[in-house]
């Protein structure tokens, strides 16, 4: 996520001197010179005209001890924020802050909403925001309702409980009004049945061994009140990993949970929405434990055709009498098809070196995988007869300008790179399971 704040104050200065030393670090001589006044480098960044104005305004109305908070992550990662929220034609202003000198039983995290009148902006509302910190804002209409919701996510200072609160602008009597307010561990906005209207996502975390984690989806219908439709998760997730949308089918979208289900493993649940409500792919518990696998190993679009695979590892051949330590693990790239998991691609896969190399069908179930510790290579061998035999594959990762050079020397094919890190590849020759060049480059994939 890409941060864009405006900010101000002491906090404001410490911000532009740590940018300022890290821009000196990045960029050449030219970019960062040293005869330029250090002084100068700090200057704070002009304000917009209507930021003055709304900053004055809020100062003149909160006073001057108050520290502008900024949302973490979401389509909005400012303190200002102008959008149209009563649907006049004309952009409000929502401010979050924070105000010092207030009593114990007073909030210091606020609210202000300020309008414009005669082309000058006032303060019309101020009010206690929820928790301490702001985690997401989003302004979307829901449902069939035309009615512009601000959704507001916040947390503790520990951000261990985050609680999701909508509020509605009320420019008639200049108040904004609480309308939903819940807990969450993850909140969105989207379409997820497709209909043209967004629905708001809400996943709350389960109570381990008492309480499945759940999925709740909801509808504002035209009479201003909300329709939730609801499914229980495949387990007591309290902690979600990673969260993507992708098709299900030719027409849905679906969202697939990456939840941590123990001590360094993760399983996928898939949840959608069609025309009578929100639902779950996997049938059982069961169903959604066998994708369980290492930490790491997240739902990934792996080919691009915007059809998410989930990463299912299991032993390469020749290592069930090994000890764990000792084993290879091929992964098995799973999408949906037709309501069932089916097994699109096998691969090895290294999740600290970050890329997959995917089983070509002319080796499927006659080869495996072992490493080369000497050389610290990759090796791909025919297996056959239950034993590992002559070699296919060697894969380099060269960390050096000297290492590259030797092994490109040796007859190895450059792949990619990756920052300071080159991806190389010596295929031998063979008659009926030889790769090209081609080849190699077609089935290496970087996973991110």
């Amino acid at each position: 996520m890409k941060l864009h704040k405006i900010m101000s104050g002491n906090y404001f200065y410490s911000r532009i001197k740590l940018t300022v030393l890290m821009m000196c670090t990045v960029f050449t001589l030219g970019s960062c010179s040293f005869g330029t006044s250090i002084d100068n480098l700090m200057a704070p960044p002009k304000l917009s005209v209507e930021q003055e104005q709304i900053y004055d305004t809020l100062k003149s109305a909160a006073g001057q001890n108050i520290s502008l908070k900024y949302p973490k992550s979401g389509p909005y990662l400012s303190a200002f924020i102008t959008e149209d929220i009563d649907g006049d034609g004309g952009n409000e202003a929502i401010v979050f802050y924070e105000k010092t000198g207030l009593t114990v039983e007073e909030n210091t995290l606020r609210i202000n909403v300020l309008d414009k009148f005669n082309n000058k902006w006032r303060s019309v509302c101020d009010t206690p925001a929820q928790g301490s910190e702001i985690e997401k804002v989003m302004i979307s209409r829901l449902g069939t309702n035309n009615r512009i919701n601000i959704i507001i996510g916040s947390s503790l200072i520990n951000r261990s409980e985050k609680s999701i609160t909508i509020y509605n602008y009320i420019p008639e009597s200049g108040l904004i009004e609480k309308s939903f307010s819940s807990t969450y561990s993850f909140v969105d906005v989207t379409d997820l049945d497709s209909d043209k209207t967004n629905e708001l996502l809400i996943l709350r975390g389960g109570i381990s061994g008492a309480a499945s984690a759940s999925a709740s989806a909801y509808k504002l219908n035209g009479d201003g009140k909300y329709q939730e439709y609801k499914t229980d998760l495949n387990g007591s997730f309290n902690e979600f990993d990673q969260l993507v949308y992708g098709k299900i089918n030719d027409t849905l979208k679906g969202l697939y949970i990456d939840a941590l289900s123990g001590t360094g493993t993760i399983q996928t649940d898939i949840i959608y929405m069609d025309s009578s409500g929100l639902k779950k792919v996997f049938a059982s518990p069961e169903e959604c434990a066998a994708t369980s696998r290492p930490s790491g190993c997240a739902t990934t679009d792996i080919d691009g055709d915007g059809i998410y695979e989930i990463p299912v590892q299991r032993l390469f051949p020749g290592y069930s009498d090994k000890s764990e330590s000792e084993q290879i693990k091929k992964t098995d790239w799973m999408y949906l098809k037709d309501g069932k998991m089916i097994t699109k691609y096998s691969s090895y896969f290294s999740v600290t070196e970050g890329y997959a190399f995917i089983i070509p069908e002319k080796w499927r179930n006659k080869v495996t995988v072992k490493r080369d510790s000497i050389n610290d290579e990759t090796v791909f061998c025919k297996y056959e007869n239950n034993t590992a035999g002559a070699e296919l594959l060697r894969i380099f990762i060269a960390k050096d300008s000297a290492s590259r050079e030797d092994r490109l020397s040796a007859g190895y094919y450059f792949l990619h790179s990756r920052g300071d890190a080159c991806y190389l590849a010596y295929p031998v020759a063979d008659e009926k399971m030889g790769l090209t060049a081609g080849e190699l480059a077609l089935y290496f994939k970087f996973v991110d």
